[in-house]
């Protein structure tokens, strides 16, 4: 049987391939080399400026577009990277044969998150200028990517507490054998255990006092800035969140922004974030259930952007023996400042506010509820009987559920828009933690290469997607001329002949 040989590897070639011939006209390395070289690096905030002395460094570009390949290609080591530059023919003809060391690649990008932010907003202009971003209906979520810093590394009090509890009890029981023990050798040992464990305590005494001058439920020792936050259902890791807003045109995210939070006050900044970048506020903003709070759908109102927010069931303990009874069904009069309950009872203040976390309320209740014969339908209290709770944003909160009422399906359309890029960078590209540590605005850097990787491929395939329909009409015209001509040539060699024959 007949096998493909390969060449020679010894063999010398009389016209060698140059670096340009080895990479084809659509390879995505020559889109990714036009938009950096279209950018002023310097104007976005990369350093450009060097101390003559010493070695000469190397252009913020040749490193912007060394990451920009790595993360489109899965690739964010900065030592992986260093080897590509050595033995991938596309990288060598990127960096024009440029081989950066593994440290002046990493500082690179540890150094320039703010500049990075601003690469991935010119990616965002690239999507407006073609078209690609509508700016009608948008959608946010956020995901928590695992960050450098383990669950073990990651205190609170409880924690600390704990542990300094058992060290205690270990060096009481320490004592207590040294007090009888009679063995000089097992006393050495025993002052080694106590000196041992006695150095442990002041490592967890040192925590507790950095965890008090924070003044945060929470440190971790080896990110500072990440914390233990609930992944899904009950399972939690030490890591970021990062939130993000979605355009739903072609599923192209315009904004993102890595904290350490939950979700619960996020979406009035992201508004105003994505007011300020799409320069209008006519877009409906779809957001799940974890947004629902109060105080945000003020600011949203106030920045006069259109909510749909999925809204949150009714918690255990608020839930009436009778759901007929819930205080949804309770009517409210803006004028009397008054509630009717399904028996037609009025429900009535004292006009006193009243304060929780985060906001104040008022409560609604009437005597009638003593001698009321659904009581034990309405309510489990004995005493006070039903208490309807208002709180100083019920108002913004019923227009939010009053606009996902008027638009089913357009909520239903948050899921497929904005889950769309982190389906892509978590589960297709692996990219599901965070590579760098120490600060938050490393682990933002990371993230903005993400997304700066998402955005160029998607808008590419896009545009390529857009122009192979085009081209294939613009080749077939093509095909069209050049038959045409040849059927020309044809004949005019042919008539050519005849006219030579007949002049002979």
């Amino acid at each position: 049987m007949k096998f493909i040989l390969g060449k020679d590897r010894k063999q010398t070639c009389l016209f060698p391939v140059s670096l340009e011939d080895s990479i084809e006209s659509q390879n995505s390395v020559r889109s990714i080399d036009q938009f950096v070289d279209s950018l002023n690096l310097a104007e976005l905030g990369f350093r450009s400026d060097f101390i003559e002395n010493g070695p000469p460094a190397y252009n913020p570009s040749v490193l912007l577009k060394l990451y920009i390949y790595g993360y489109m290609n899965r690739i964010r080591s900065s030592r992986q990277l260093e080897k590509e530059c050595r033995r991938n023919i596309e990288v060598m003809w990127l960096l024009e044969s440029l081989d950066p060391d593994h440290n002046t690649i990493s500082n690179f990008r540890k150094d320039n998150a703010k500049a990075i932010k601003k690469v991935f907003f010119a990616t965002v202009q690239i999507a407006r200028n073609f078209g690609l971003i509508g700016a009608t209906l948008i959608a946010g979520d956020s995901t928590k990517f695992r960050a450098q810093n383990s669950k073990k590394n990651n205190f609170n009090q409880k924690k600390i507490q704990r542990h300094l509890d058992y060290i205690d009890n270990k060096l009481e029981q320490y004592n207590k054998a040294l007090e009888q023990s009679d063995s000089e050798n097992e006393k050495e040992q025993i002052n080694k255990d106590i000196d041992k464990h006695q150095g442990r305590r002041n490592e967890y005494e040192k925590l507790n006092a950095q965890l008090k001058a924070s003044g945060e439920p929470q440190i971790s020792t080896s990110d500072p800035d990440s914390k233990h936050l609930i992944v899904r259902n009950n399972i939690t890791e030490v890591a970021y969140c990062v939130q993000s807003t979605v355009d739903a045109d072609h599923n192209i995210p315009f904004d993102y922004l890595v904290t350490n939070k939950n979700d619960s006050k996020a979406m009035g900044q992201m508004l105003q974030r994505a007011k300020t970048i799409l320069e209008t506020n006519t877009f409906t903003a779809l957001y799940d259930k974890g947004y629902h709070t109060g105080s945000e759908f003020k600011t949203a109102n106030n920045l006069g952007i259109k909510t749909l927010v999925a809204i949150p069931g009714i918690g255990r303990a608020s839930q009436a023996p009778d759901p007929k009874y819930n205080s949804e069904h309770f009517k409210y009069s803006k004028e009397n400042d008054t509630y009717t309950c399904p028996q037609g009872n009025i429900l009535k203040s004292n006009g006193s506010t009243y304060k929780a976390r985060n906001y104040r309320f008022k409560q609604y209740k009437t005597n009638t509820c003593k001698n009321c014969p659904v009581r034990a339908l309405c309510t489990t209290s004995k005493v006070n009987g039903k208490v309807v709770q208002r709180s100083e944003f019920h108002r913004y909160i019923e227009a939010n559920a009053q606009n996902v009422l008027q638009n089913p399906d357009a909520y239903k359309k948050r899921q497929a828009i904005v889950e769309h890029p982190y389906g892509t960078i978590k589960r297709q590209w692996s990219f599901d933690h965070i590579i760098t540590k120490k600060t938050m605005q490393r682990a933002s850097a990371d993230v903005g290469l993400m997304f700066i990787a998402y955005n160029l491929t998607r808008i590419w395939n896009i545009i390529r997607k857009t122009n192979t329909s085009i081209s294939h009409a613009h080749k077939a015209c093509i095909r069209f001329i050049e038959a045409i001509l040849r059927d020309i040539k044809v004949l005019y060699e042919q008539n050519l002949k005849n006219q030579i024959v007949e002049h002979n």
